[in-house]
């Protein structure tokens, strides 16, 4: 088969003066597109580097591909972003690996999406979204949790995600809050802080997924409250462990799993997803959001360290995500 690779790439794009210096930390590095390709070929297709934006759209109407695999990240700043290309291949009828537009869209929404896996009984902090400076002041919140954690609401890959995010304080949040909406220009999520370790779960295939592994991340330095932000992924080998399968009670990993597979389900991924929860003192995991399009760098994103982890080769990893792709398609399975 032709299979074709949907990406886009950090040196692609120039950023604006005035952009955040993350604006592109979602996107892919070649590294990642050739570590990809090289799986595809190994299982005996041809792998079609089609790029993303413009480049993709001249490939796509070019190339004649069976399939695409898809890891493009989208273009612009709009909350459906990651529904560019799964939009496109729809209309074209082409076969592609992932979650559909409607997921995707919803995903990168994190105030929609806690409201839906909410609706599925799983645990989510308390949360307000706040869309501009004059909201931000007339919002009350004496009756509000606080700690809080402050991030955008449409972003990925820790975007915007510092260590000042957590506030103590009205005040302080405010402040954050402001700096995000200026820098980011979106709504921002202002949700309680659980004071509790952070976990992510992976997740591959379909009737039924599978959880490929439940991974603790554990901060090499314990002083004041971690948070696993921008600056710890991307220094992850000198400021934290990953642990993994977690080592944890047996009645609380289930509880994770079933809400994560909770959470694949109500929110209508496939193939694969990343969930990313905060733990209780009490050992309740509460949701924090979902990846549908996770990072599959071989050698910095979550769910190919996790996968490593627990005896999954890289090629079994892309293998099994673009295998249950391949099955919901009748005409992919007979090529």
């Amino acid at each position: 088969m032709r299979i074709g690779l949907a990406y886009d790439l950090k040196q692609s794009i120039c950023p604006g003066q005035d952009s955040p210096d993350d604006a592109f930390e979602e996107y892919d590095s070649p590294e990642t597109v050739e570590a990809i390709a090289a799986v595809i070929e190994a299982q005996g297709h041809l792998a079609i580097r089609l790029g993303g934006g413009r480049e993709f759209l001249t490939n796509i109407l070019s190339e004649n591909v069976d399939m695409v695999f898809n890891i493009a990240e989208g273009r612009g700043n709009y909350r459906s972003r990651e529904a560019q290309v799964p939009s496109v291949l729809e209309m074209l009828n082409i076969p592609y690996s992932g979650a559909d537009p409607q997921c995707l869209a919803i995903c990168l929404d994190k105030h929609l999406t806690k409201k839906l896996v909410a609706t599925a009984g799983v645990h989510t902090p308390t949360w307000r979204l706040i869309t501009n400076t004059q909201q931000l002041k007339e919002t009350y919140w004496d009756d509000f949790p606080f700690p809080v954690f402050v991030k955008p609401a449409y972003e990925g890959s820790s975007k915007g995600i510092l260590q000042g995010c957590r506030s103590e304080s009205a005040p302080q949040m405010a402040e954050t809050v402001q700096g995000l909406l200026e820098r980011y220009r979106q709504p921002v999520i202002v949700e309680e802080f659980i004071d509790g370790d952070e976990i992510t779960v992976g997740v591959v295939g379909n009737s039924p997924p599978k959880v490929v592994g439940i991974m603790r991340v554990l901060p090499r330095e314990s002083e004041g409250h971690f948070v696993y932000s921008l600056k710890v992924k991307r220094e992850w080998e000198y400021l934290i462990d990953y642990e993994c399968p977690a080592k944890l009670g047996a009645d609380v990993l289930n509880s994770i799993t079933d809400s994560s597979m909770k959470a694949f389900e109500v929110l209508g991924c496939r193939d694969v997803s990343r969930i990313d929860f905060r733990l209780s003192p009490e050992g309740t995991p509460y949701f924090l959001e979902i990846n549908p399009l996770p990072g599959l760098s071989p050698k910095t994103s979550d769910l190919p360290i996790m996968a490593s982890k627990v005896g999954w080769t890289y090629d079994t990893l892309v293998s099994s995500i673009l295998n249950a792709a391949m099955e919901r398609y009748p005409q992919c399975v007979r090529g």
